[in-house]
């Protein structure tokens, strides 16, 4: 392990060892011990008492947090002609098909979000090898592959993210910034548990949250208090 920086020394120096919080305690914490002279994210990883290799556990779904992301999300939008103008409407940051696949099967990827028509998939399953490992890849699950594009672009410029369960059982996801107050962090932190529970495989069994971590940026995390949960 390198070196702590005399920010980590400062962050770790405000920690109670051993310490569990309360979501608002922990907001409030990490708006202590956060240092970074940008804005930092706040970020969430949760424990599942799942087993991802097994498809009827699988956690996946999509959050509308209460407060949004605080970044700015680039949307492009691939649709037929007649859809256009709304999803411009709406707020997407590109608007377009052909000429975006072609850019796209070249390596451009300079986007956050793609939203497209079940129509269009058909031409958009030959773009799988550039988006699938940047996560760009739409998805009806995460309701980027639907037929109101416009609604959809709403919806992910106002805060909707999607998350999934990684190999080990884990979600993390980024849901704020450290500018947010304590209250609109944890009530963003709250809205994305409430939202994991509500998809709950009926096949697991045992501890469901096994154990719920808050951080920033390059901070400590803070261990949640799972059995005190004000939700």
């Amino acid at each position: 392990m390198g070196k702590l920086t005399k920010n980590q020394k400062l962050a770790l120096a405000k920690i109670e060892a051993g310490k569990i919080y309360t979501l608002k305690e922990a907001a409030e914490k990490l708006k202590e011990i956060t240092f970074t002279k940008f804005d930092s994210s706040f970020d969430i990883d949760v424990r599942l008492g799942v087993d991802p290799r097994k498809a009827n556990q699988m956690v996946r779904g999509v959050v509308s947090l209460p407060h949004g992301t605080g970044k700015q999300v680039r949307v492009l939008v691939l649709c037929s002609a007649d859809a256009e103008a709304a999803a411009k409407e709406a707020g997407a940051d590109y608007v377009g098909l052909d000429e975006y696949i072609e850019k796209i099967k070249g390596g451009w990827t300079d986007v956050d979000v793609i939203i497209t028509q079940p129509a269009i998939m058909g031409k958009i399953g030959a773009l799988g090898r550039v988006l699938g490992p940047r996560g760009l890849m739409p998805n009806p699950k995460s309701g980027t592959v639907t037929p109101d594009v416009a609604k959809a672009v709403k919806e992910v410029k106002q805060g909707k993210i999607d998350f999934k369960v990684d190999k080990n059982g884990i979600v993390h996801a980024s849901i704020g910034k450290v500018s947010f107050s304590a209250d609109q962090m944890a009530d963003n932190a709250r809205e994305f548990i409430n939202t994991l529970i509500k998809l709950k495989p009926a096949t697991a069994k045992g501890t469901y949250l096994k154990s719920i971590y808050l951080s920033s940026t390059m901070s400590p995390g803070l261990k949640i208090d799972t059995k005190t949960l004000d939700l």
